[in-house]
């Protein structure tokens, strides 16, 4: 006995095997992305995609080691200074946060917001 008569995406009829769900591969796929897309989404995922997309942004303005960068630039492109990994106090007691390897640290320069990007290295334990 067929435990689903007909496709869960398209309601065709069913032809094959007894516990088949679905016409073809497409119907298949196209039905987890509407559930997929209807499920709220989930906090870890968010902080994960941005922390990525941090982590992206610092390694690409950040090529040689160390860099200074108009805060605006990277908030334009994404970035979001609220999301980050670790944070390491320095000896003149600058807090810089990381995004995984990659560092950064607010300053303020005539008047214009900007950030001092570093990656992390060995000494910095």
């Amino acid at each position: 006995m067929r435990l689903v008569k007909n496709c869960l995406y398209c309601n065709k009829e069913l032809i094959g095997r007894i516990d088949k769900k679905y016409c073809d591969p497409q119907c298949k796929s196209s039905h987890q992305y509407q559930r997929e897309k209807q499920k709220p989404k989930r906090f870890y995922n968010k902080v994960d995609n941005q922390l990525r997309l941090n982590r992206k942004l610092l390694k690409e303005y950040n090529r040689a080691g160390k860099a200074t960068v108009r805060s605006g630039i990277l908030i334009k492109e994404g970035f979001n200074p609220k999301f980050f990994t670790h944070y390491w106090k320095n000896q003149k007691g600058d807090v810089y946060f990381f995004v995984y390897e990659y560092g950064f640290l607010k300053r303020k320069e005539n008047g214009i917001e900007k950030y001092v990007l570093i990656q992390w290295q060995d000494y910095m334990n």
